[in-house]
């Protein structure tokens, strides 16, 4: 992440009042009896306290009380609306409203979402269907996979995630992922990386709480084929994070790393948050053939009540050649996040070769 990110506005200011007064000049002149002053005034209520996902729903609502007509009626001006909304995550606001509204109307409402996705993505609605009909919906979903469209292609596999980000879980399908199994094969070689990163975060999922049968699946495909083996790759990537062994066979570092470490250092040793660590390292090989190393390196941030918590981090995944030495460099700024605190104390960083820690250093961060 740059230096800059922090001065980024708020991701939930892609609902704020230009985009609303966007939203309500077109579909006026899609609706004449839509409401311009109705829907602002309550789609803008207490706007600056909500979440991103929070405004999402409040506009879906508004739509619905502001438009006459039965949901059907609805529907159809939105569908009308849809391409004219100049933004992408903010059309996701349509498909809120079919989740919130449709149903009890499947067949239509499957339509409406398989349209909608197009624009932004149907995949948070998605989920509300099938957490109440999870058979049924699948089954919609399945034909999905086989569509012309890439954005309803991705659906298919993003919406029915087990662990979809941003979204609730679908607790079936973590104890049993089995179910979606006919989507991830019929995607399993896709023409678009749209859909191809989908299928890979889909397993990656199923990976938190059923490896074995995740290794399993992708162990039977075909990993000559470069589409089918990028998808495995980053579909396997917590299980390498963690040395797994059969993730890193299957992506042909699964041998202990023929390697010398000349040298692995992190600088500057001690620092405050808001400066920049350096880590780099030196390696030589020892191999008499050209050999896949997986490298990555691991922080054990301090805790606020003691001990560490371990975080892997990638660095690079490469053929080294016989005799060959390698020189390795990365910068990382130290600052909070929304997701990580940092507290004072010796942080300790492992540097991993296919999965096994083969140097140590570390720095302190000062109060």
């Amino acid at each position: 992440m740059t230096d800059t990110a922090e001065a980024a506005p708020a991701l939930k200011e892609i609902f704020n009042r230009a985009r609303l007064e966007h939203i309500a000049g077109a579909l006026s002149g899609i609706d004449p009896q839509f409401s311009q002053e109705r829907f602002l005034a309550a789609a803008s209520e207490n706007l600056d306290a909500l979440s991103i996902m929070q405004r999402l729903r409040q506009i879906a609502v508004t739509l619905d009380t502001v438009m006459t007509g039965s949901y059907a009626s609805k529907l159809e001006r939105l569908r009308a609306l849809a391409p004219h909304i100049n933004h992408g995550f903010a059309s996701i606001t349509l498909p809120e409203f079919v989740a919130l509204y449709g149903q009890d109307d499947f067949d239509l409402s499957m339509d409406a979402l398989k349209y909608f996705t197009a624009f932004g993505s149907s995949e948070f609605a998605i989920r509300h269907f099938l957490q109440r009909d999870m058979e049924r919906t699948l089954a919609v979903m399945q034909g999905w996979a086989e569509d012309d469209n890439e954005h309803v292609r991705r659906l298919a596999s993003e919406g029915s995630r087990p662990r979809l980000p941003w979204s609730f879980q679908l607790r079936p399908l973590m104890l049993d992922p089995t179910p979606t199994a006919p989507i991830l094969e019929a995607l399993k070689a896709d023409p678009s990386l749209y859909v191809r990163k989908s299928v890979a975060n889909h397993l990656n999922d199923i990976t938190k709480d059923n490896p074995d049968l995740t290794l399993a699946r992708v162990r039977a495909w075909d990993l000559g084929d470069a589409r089918t083996a990028w998808i495995v790759r980053h579909a396997l990537r917590s299980l390498i994070k963690k040395g797994d062994p059969q993730a890193l066979a299957l992506i042909g570092a699964g041998e202990k790393a023929l390697v010398r470490i000349d040298g692995f250092s992190v600088t500057p040793p001690a620092l405050v948050l808001g400066e920049r660590l350096q880590v780099t390292a030196r390696l030589s090989s020892l191999a008499p053939a050209p050999q896949k190393l997986v490298i990555d390196y691991a922080v054990h941030y301090v805790k606020k009540a003691g001990g560490t918590s371990r975080k892997v981090f990638k660095w690079k995944e490469l053929s080294l050649a016989p005799k060959e030495v390698l020189h390795l460099s990365i910068s990382q700024l130290i600052r909070d996040f929304t997701t990580r605190k940092h507290y004072a104390g010796f942080h300790r960083i492992e540097l991993m070769v296919n999965g096994e820690t083969m140097a140590e250093s570390g720095f302190e961060l000062l109060p």
